[in-house]
């Protein structure tokens, strides 16, 4: 592989004059410039993306840290973020954390050592003070989808227990008073807070609250599957079910139909993120809409504002997120008993 001496050798200049023209320096010849762009073409020479970074103290790169790429929720956040990286003349760097704490730090320290001073942080393990530290070194570091009251300005967030509540409610308004729900077994704020907004929908409601109506599982179609078996073999007369995501709905779903429960007229489902399968399994799912997209797009822009020193001195607070209803097909009305 052609080095940046190699280029000089071969352009006839210094290597002094050819890192000019390769970092697109003043007063640089353009017999120079001619020169050391034919040898670059003649040698196949592809400049060291870290060494210019170690120059221009960026690599024009933002930093995004998930919890799994492969998962279609995080594939709409990394799609927004990569919409207005593109428009920026930037790239994206992606990391997984696995919402593991080792992980979400490890991801992030790569990240900040390939100079990305841009950080959009998507982390449900690390703590608190450790996330208030990298923001603290990194300027530009915003976090989705988690709020820190110390670092409030940098963070946007949705409302799940908002959300939860919501979806609960839509259940009891259509007659339904035996509710189950099928929760992330994660040990993680989204987790807990759309369990709480089922609890106090149900509590607010006059519904008595039972803990055989709740089960728990990973938060994809196979924990949404096992969950509802779970339900089922515990024999309770609950006529609705509301669900930790829409792909643990998707198997609970698909569980009920596989055994001749029909939905909605046997039983009522309803999802939270209004994903693509929320259109397109059947009956298509009423769900609690997640607006990933914009809420990505806000973060980065932010991130990138606040890289380059200008976001708004008087921003102070976190921007919160309301989540609204999306009415499909997989919810019915019962009549009172």
């Amino acid at each position: 592989m052609a080095t940046i001496k190699d280029v000089a050798k071969e352009a006839g200049v210094s290597i002094a004059t050819t890192s000019r023209v390769m970092n697109n320096a003043p007063h640089t010849s353009e017999k120079a410039i001619v020169a050391v762009k034919k040898a670059m073409e003649t040698l196949g020479y592809r400049p060291n993306s870290n060494a210019r970074a170690l120059v221009s103290k960026t690599s024009n790169t933002i930093g995004v840290l998930v919890n799994d790429v492969s998962a279609p929720f995080f594939g709409s956040m990394v799609k927004a973020i990569d919409t207005v990286a593109n428009e920026q003349g930037k790239q994206v760097l992606i990391g997984n954390g696995y919402h593991d704490a080792t992980k979400e730090k490890n991801a992030i320290d790569l990240l900040i050592n390939s100079r990305c001073e841009s950080l959009v942080v998507h982390s449900k393990g690390l703590s608190n003070e450790v996330l208030i530290k990298l923001a603290d070194e990194v300027p530009g570091m915003v976090l989705i989808n988690r709020f820190i009251p110390e670092i409030a300005s940098r963070c946007i967030a949705l409302d799940n227990y908002k959300g939860s509540y919501l979806a609960t409610e839509h259940l009891i308004r259509q007659g339904h008073q035996h509710i189950g729900y099928i929760c992330s077994s994660h040990d993680i704020d989204d987790a807990h807070d759309r369990k709480t907004g089922y609890l106090q929908a149900l509590e607010d409601n006059g519904i008595n609250v039972k803990e055989e109506y709740i089960e728990y599982g990973e938060p994809d179609e196979e924990g949404g599957e096992q969950a509802v078996i779970n339900l089922i073999a515990k024999n309770t007369p609950i006529t609705a079910i509301a669900t930790y995501n829409d792909y643990m709905a998707a198997g609970c779903m698909a569980l009920l139909q596989e055994n001749g429960i029909r939905i909605p007229e046997d039983m009522s489902v309803i999802g939270f993120d209004d994903g693509h399968i929320a259109r397109y399994i059947y009956p298509r799912l009423t769900t609690i809409r997640y607006p990933i997209q914009i809420m990505a797009n806000q973060a980065v822009n932010l991130s990138l504002k606040l890289a380059s020193r200008d976001a708004e001195e008087e921003q102070k607070e976190h921007k919160l997120f309301i989540p609204i209803l999306v009415r499909r097909s997989s919810v019915g009305c019962i009549s009172s008993t």
